[in-house]
Protein backbone atom coordinates (compact mmCIF):
# COMPACT_ATOMS: atom_id res chain seq x y z
CA UNK A 1 0.00 0.00 0.00
CA UNK A 2 1.47 3.27 -1.33
CA UNK A 3 0.59 6.59 -0.19
CA UNK A 4 -2.67 6.94 -2.53
CA UNK A 5 -3.51 3.52 -2.28
CA UNK A 6 -3.89 4.02 1.79
CA UNK A 7 -6.03 7.34 0.63
CA UNK A 8 -8.92 4.45 -0.18
CA UNK A 9 -8.13 1.92 2.12
CA UNK A 10 -11.01 3.66 4.34
CA UNK A 11 -13.66 4.43 1.92
CA UNK A 12 -13.28 1.65 0.19
CA UNK A 13 -14.21 -0.84 2.99
CA UNK A 14 -18.05 0.20 2.44
CA UNK A 15 -17.64 0.41 -1.19
CA UNK A 16 -18.73 3.60 -3.03
CA UNK A 17 -21.99 5.14 -3.96
CA UNK A 18 -21.55 6.04 -8.42
CA UNK A 19 -24.58 7.28 -10.39
CA UNK A 20 -24.97 9.51 -13.45
CA UNK A 21 -26.59 12.83 -12.57
CA UNK A 22 -28.81 13.62 -15.97
CA UNK A 23 -30.53 17.47 -15.52
CA UNK A 24 -32.04 19.78 -17.01
CA UNK A 25 -32.54 23.58 -15.64
CA UNK A 26 -33.94 25.08 -13.48
CA UNK A 27 -32.33 22.39 -10.40
CA UNK A 28 -30.57 22.35 -7.44
CA UNK A 29 -29.59 19.80 -5.38
CA UNK A 30 -28.80 20.47 -1.31
CA UNK A 31 -26.01 18.04 -0.10
CA UNK A 32 -26.00 16.83 3.42
CA UNK A 33 -25.33 13.26 3.17
CA UNK A 34 -21.79 13.77 5.13
CA UNK A 35 -20.00 11.59 3.22
CA UNK A 36 -16.37 12.39 3.91
CA UNK A 37 -15.64 12.14 -0.22
CA UNK A 38 -17.76 12.80 -3.11
CA UNK A 39 -16.30 12.79 -6.82
CA UNK A 40 -17.86 14.98 -9.40
CA UNK A 41 -17.05 14.77 -13.43
CA UNK A 42 -18.72 17.42 -15.71
CA UNK A 43 -19.15 15.26 -19.17
CA UNK A 44 -21.80 17.53 -20.68
CA UNK A 45 -23.50 20.73 -19.93
CA UNK A 46 -22.10 23.43 -16.95
CA UNK A 47 -22.69 22.83 -12.95
CA UNK A 48 -22.10 24.96 -9.96
CA UNK A 49 -20.62 23.35 -6.50
CA UNK A 50 -21.65 26.31 -3.90
CA UNK A 51 -19.52 24.63 -0.48
CA UNK A 52 -21.42 26.60 2.30
CA UNK A 53 -19.35 29.23 3.58
CA UNK A 54 -17.13 28.93 0.46
CA UNK A 55 -16.76 30.66 -3.37
CA UNK A 56 -19.21 28.62 -5.77
CA UNK A 57 -16.85 26.76 -8.46
CA UNK A 58 -17.70 26.21 -11.82
CA UNK A 59 -17.84 22.90 -13.57
CA UNK A 60 -17.48 22.54 -17.16
CA UNK A 61 -17.11 19.40 -19.41
CA UNK A 62 -13.71 17.58 -18.55
CA UNK A 63 -13.37 19.23 -15.12
CA UNK A 64 -12.87 17.24 -12.03
CA UNK A 65 -14.14 18.17 -8.68
CA UNK A 66 -13.87 16.52 -4.93
CA UNK A 67 -15.95 17.60 -2.02
CA UNK A 68 -14.62 17.01 1.36
CA UNK A 69 -17.43 15.95 3.93
CA UNK A 70 -18.72 15.65 5.88
CA UNK A 71 -19.48 19.89 5.23
CA UNK A 72 -23.00 20.09 3.34
CA UNK A 73 -22.74 22.07 -0.06
CA UNK A 74 -24.87 22.26 -2.94
CA UNK A 75 -24.73 21.33 -6.86
CA UNK A 76 -27.23 23.60 -9.41
CA UNK A 77 -27.73 25.18 -12.29
CA UNK A 78 -26.65 28.42 -11.40
CA UNK A 79 -24.62 29.42 -8.40
CA UNK A 80 -27.55 31.56 -6.55
CA UNK A 81 -30.13 28.50 -7.25
CA UNK A 82 -32.30 27.72 -4.31
CA UNK A 83 -32.49 24.00 -3.59
CA UNK A 84 -35.49 21.69 -4.99
CA UNK A 85 -33.54 18.29 -3.38
CA UNK A 86 -31.62 17.21 -0.66
CA UNK A 87 -29.49 14.24 -0.16
CA UNK A 88 -29.45 12.73 2.96
CA UNK A 89 -27.38 10.20 4.80
CA UNK A 90 -27.44 6.92 2.61
CA UNK A 91 -28.02 8.40 -0.46
CA UNK A 92 -31.42 8.85 0.25
CA UNK A 93 -33.26 11.66 -1.94
CA UNK A 94 -35.90 13.63 -1.02
CA UNK A 95 -37.98 17.11 -1.49
CA UNK A 96 -36.77 19.85 1.14
CA UNK A 97 -39.91 19.04 2.83
CA UNK A 98 -39.07 15.45 3.62
CA UNK A 99 -41.19 13.90 0.60
CA UNK A 100 -39.23 10.85 -1.47
CA UNK A 101 -38.14 11.47 -4.75
CA UNK A 102 -35.96 8.25 -5.64
CA UNK A 103 -38.79 6.70 -7.64
CA UNK A 104 -39.93 9.98 -9.50
CA UNK A 105 -36.20 10.74 -10.81
CA UNK A 106 -35.19 7.85 -11.66
CA UNK A 107 -34.13 7.56 -15.35
CA UNK A 108 -32.24 4.27 -15.78
CA UNK A 109 -29.35 1.80 -14.18
CA UNK A 110 -27.60 3.96 -12.11
CA UNK A 111 -29.16 7.22 -13.55
CA UNK A 112 -30.83 9.78 -11.47
CA UNK A 113 -32.09 13.11 -12.50
CA UNK A 114 -35.68 15.73 -13.73
CA UNK A 115 -35.01 15.14 -17.25
CA UNK A 116 -33.81 12.25 -19.27
CA UNK A 117 -32.55 14.37 -22.13
CA UNK A 118 -30.95 17.03 -19.61
CA UNK A 119 -28.18 19.70 -21.36
CA UNK A 120 -25.90 18.48 -18.16
CA UNK A 121 -24.19 15.19 -16.93
CA UNK A 122 -22.69 15.22 -13.60
CA UNK A 123 -21.06 11.72 -12.88
CA UNK A 124 -20.64 10.78 -9.19
CA UNK A 125 -18.77 8.72 -7.17
CA UNK A 126 -19.54 9.06 -3.13
CA UNK A 127 -17.16 7.19 -0.93
CA UNK A 128 -19.38 5.96 2.33
CA UNK A 129 -16.61 5.82 4.89
CA UNK A 130 -13.19 7.33 6.08
CA UNK A 131 -10.63 5.96 7.97
CA UNK A 132 -7.75 6.80 9.83
CA UNK A 133 -5.23 6.15 7.42
CA UNK A 134 -7.36 7.54 4.45
CA UNK A 135 -7.82 10.67 6.96
CA UNK A 136 -3.88 11.50 6.71
CA UNK A 137 -4.58 12.60 3.00
CA UNK A 138 -7.66 13.81 3.17
CA UNK A 139 -6.86 16.29 6.12
CA UNK A 140 -4.41 17.56 3.52
CA UNK A 141 -7.04 18.52 0.86
CA UNK A 142 -9.06 21.58 0.96
CA UNK A 143 -13.12 21.68 1.40
CA UNK A 144 -13.42 21.51 -2.37
CA UNK A 145 -10.83 20.89 -5.08
CA UNK A 146 -11.17 21.54 -8.57
CA UNK A 147 -9.44 20.58 -11.00
CA UNK A 148 -10.26 22.39 -14.70
CA UNK A 149 -10.25 20.17 -18.14
CA UNK A 150 -6.97 22.30 -19.17
CA UNK A 151 -4.80 21.32 -16.73
CA UNK A 152 -5.37 17.73 -16.54
CA UNK A 153 -6.35 15.23 -18.76
CA UNK A 154 -7.60 12.09 -17.31
CA UNK A 155 -8.77 8.81 -20.05
CA UNK A 156 -10.64 7.65 -17.08
CA UNK A 157 -13.79 10.08 -17.30
CA UNK A 158 -14.85 8.60 -20.98
CA UNK A 159 -14.57 5.23 -19.61
CA UNK A 160 -16.16 5.69 -16.41
CA UNK A 161 -18.93 7.48 -18.55
CA UNK A 162 -19.53 4.60 -20.96
CA UNK A 163 -19.59 1.73 -18.16
CA UNK A 164 -21.74 3.31 -15.70
CA UNK A 165 -24.93 2.35 -17.44
CA UNK A 166 -24.01 -1.10 -18.48
CA UNK A 167 -25.47 -3.61 -16.26
CA UNK A 168 -23.52 -6.41 -16.46
CA UNK A 169 -21.93 -9.42 -13.83
CA UNK A 170 -19.27 -7.55 -11.93
CA UNK A 171 -19.98 -3.89 -13.33
CA UNK A 172 -19.91 -2.40 -9.16
CA UNK A 173 -16.67 -4.35 -9.37
CA UNK A 174 -15.01 -2.66 -12.38
CA UNK A 175 -17.21 0.66 -11.63
CA UNK A 176 -15.63 0.53 -8.29
CA UNK A 177 -12.18 0.11 -9.23
CA UNK A 178 -12.85 2.74 -12.14
CA UNK A 179 -13.76 5.31 -9.47
CA UNK A 180 -10.32 4.53 -7.25
CA UNK A 181 -8.07 5.33 -10.31
CA UNK A 182 -10.03 8.05 -11.06
CA UNK A 183 -9.56 10.02 -7.51
CA UNK A 184 -5.85 9.00 -6.95
CA UNK A 185 -5.31 10.38 -10.36
CA UNK A 186 -6.79 13.70 -9.25
CA UNK A 187 -5.19 13.70 -6.21
CA UNK A 188 -1.67 13.17 -7.99
CA UNK A 189 -2.27 15.90 -10.30
CA UNK A 190 -3.47 18.17 -7.37
CA UNK A 191 -0.32 17.79 -5.50
CA UNK A 192 1.41 18.12 -8.82
CA UNK A 193 0.39 21.55 -8.95
CA UNK A 194 2.83 24.49 -8.81
CA UNK A 195 3.18 25.34 -5.22
CA UNK A 196 1.08 22.61 -3.88
CA UNK A 197 0.96 21.97 -0.50
CA UNK A 198 1.61 18.18 -0.20
CA UNK A 199 2.06 16.52 3.36
CA UNK A 200 5.80 16.26 3.83
CA UNK A 201 5.30 12.47 3.81
CA UNK A 202 3.50 12.36 0.45
CA UNK A 203 6.39 14.77 -0.86
CA UNK A 204 8.79 12.32 0.84
CA UNK A 205 7.65 9.28 -1.47
CA UNK A 206 9.57 10.79 -4.38
CA UNK A 207 12.82 10.44 -2.31
CA UNK A 208 15.02 7.35 -3.53
CA UNK A 209 15.71 6.79 0.55
CA UNK A 210 12.87 8.00 2.62
CA UNK A 211 10.06 7.08 -0.03
CA UNK A 212 11.57 2.78 0.45
CA UNK A 213 11.83 2.90 3.58
CA UNK A 214 8.20 4.22 4.04
CA UNK A 215 6.59 1.58 1.48
CA UNK A 216 8.12 -0.61 3.41
CA UNK A 217 6.34 0.73 6.48
CA UNK A 218 2.90 1.08 5.41
CA UNK A 219 3.45 -2.12 2.95
CA UNK A 220 4.31 -4.58 5.99
CA UNK A 221 3.68 -2.74 9.44
CA UNK A 222 3.40 -6.68 11.56
CA UNK A 223 7.21 -6.91 10.34
CA UNK A 224 9.56 -6.14 13.32
CA UNK A 225 11.12 -3.03 11.85
CA UNK A 226 13.84 -1.67 13.21
CA UNK A 227 15.73 1.82 12.26
CA UNK A 228 18.80 -0.51 11.25
CA UNK A 229 16.59 -3.50 9.29
CA UNK A 230 15.02 -0.45 7.52
CA UNK A 231 18.79 1.61 6.33
CA UNK A 232 19.27 -2.01 5.04
CA UNK A 233 16.76 -2.32 3.06
CA UNK A 234 17.10 1.20 1.72
CA UNK A 235 21.13 0.66 1.05
CA UNK A 236 22.43 3.64 3.11
CA UNK A 237 23.83 3.43 6.88
CA UNK A 238 21.36 3.71 9.90
CA UNK A 239 22.46 6.99 10.58
CA UNK A 240 22.01 8.88 7.40
CA UNK A 241 18.05 7.09 7.16
CA UNK A 242 17.44 8.29 10.66
CA UNK A 243 18.80 11.81 9.84
CA UNK A 244 17.11 12.04 6.14
CA UNK A 245 14.23 10.74 7.42
CA UNK A 246 12.98 12.70 10.20
CA UNK A 247 14.53 15.68 7.90
CA UNK A 248 11.58 14.83 4.88
CA UNK A 249 9.17 13.52 6.63
CA UNK A 250 8.99 15.20 10.16
CA UNK A 251 9.58 12.87 12.84
CA UNK A 252 11.60 9.85 13.32
CA UNK A 253 10.82 6.18 11.26
CA UNK A 254 9.82 3.68 14.48
CA UNK A 255 7.41 7.62 15.18
CA UNK A 256 5.86 7.03 12.03
CA UNK A 257 5.77 3.60 12.30
CA UNK A 258 4.15 3.65 15.71
CA UNK A 259 1.39 6.01 14.37
CA UNK A 260 0.70 4.24 11.02
CA UNK A 261 0.29 1.03 13.31
CA UNK A 262 -2.53 2.41 15.53
CA UNK A 263 -3.94 4.13 12.46
CA UNK A 264 -4.07 0.65 10.79
CA UNK A 265 -5.36 -0.63 14.11
CA UNK A 266 -8.08 1.96 14.54
CA UNK A 267 -9.63 1.06 10.90
CA UNK A 268 -9.43 -2.47 11.72
CA UNK A 269 -11.85 -2.26 15.19
CA UNK A 270 -13.92 -0.17 13.71
CA UNK A 271 -14.19 -1.70 9.98
CA UNK A 272 -13.95 -5.39 11.12
CA UNK A 273 -15.39 -7.98 13.89
CA UNK A 274 -11.40 -8.95 14.36
CA UNK A 275 -10.25 -9.76 17.54
CA UNK A 276 -8.22 -7.34 19.31
CA UNK A 277 -5.44 -9.94 19.74
CA UNK A 278 -6.18 -10.61 16.09
CA UNK A 279 -5.85 -6.82 14.99
CA UNK A 280 -2.65 -6.47 17.20
CA UNK A 281 -0.88 -8.96 15.28
CA UNK A 282 -1.96 -7.68 12.01
CA UNK A 283 -0.33 -4.53 12.58
CA UNK A 284 2.86 -5.55 14.35
CA UNK A 285 1.75 -5.50 17.87
CA UNK A 286 2.78 -9.01 20.20
CA UNK A 287 -0.40 -9.11 22.32
CA UNK A 288 -3.73 -7.19 22.78
CA UNK A 289 -1.87 -6.08 25.46
CA UNK A 290 0.73 -4.24 24.01
CA UNK A 291 -1.05 -2.86 21.54
CA UNK A 292 -3.56 -1.57 23.92
CA UNK A 293 -1.19 -0.11 25.68
CA UNK A 294 0.18 1.62 23.05
CA UNK A 295 -3.10 2.82 21.44
CA UNK A 296 -4.18 4.05 24.95
CA UNK A 297 -0.49 6.24 24.82
CA UNK A 298 -1.14 7.33 21.57
CA UNK A 299 -5.09 7.66 21.26
CA UNK A 300 -5.93 8.47 25.29
CA UNK A 301 -8.81 5.76 24.86
CA UNK A 302 -8.24 1.70 24.77
CA UNK A 303 -9.12 -0.27 21.35
CA UNK A 304 -11.91 -1.59 22.57
CA UNK A 305 -13.51 2.05 23.69
CA UNK A 306 -12.85 3.33 20.63
CA UNK A 307 -14.43 0.41 18.55
CA UNK A 308 -17.49 1.17 20.64
CA UNK A 309 -17.53 4.88 19.87
CA UNK A 310 -17.62 3.86 16.36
Amino acid sequence: MDALAGLLDGPRAQGAFILRMVMAPPWSVRIEDRAPLCLMCVTGGEAWIVPDGGAPVLLRPGDIAIARGPEPYTVAHASDAPPTALIGPGGHCTTLYGEPLAESMHLGVRTWGNAPDGATTVLVGTYQLAGEVSRRLLDALPGLLHLPAEVWNCPLMPFLEEEITRDEPGQSVVLDRVLDLLLIAAVRAWFSRPGAEAPAWYRAMADPVVGRALRLLQNDPAHPWTVASLAEKAGVSRAALARRFAELVGEPPMAYLTGWRIDRAADLLRQTDATVESVARQVGYSSAFALSAAFKRVRGVSPQEHRSRG
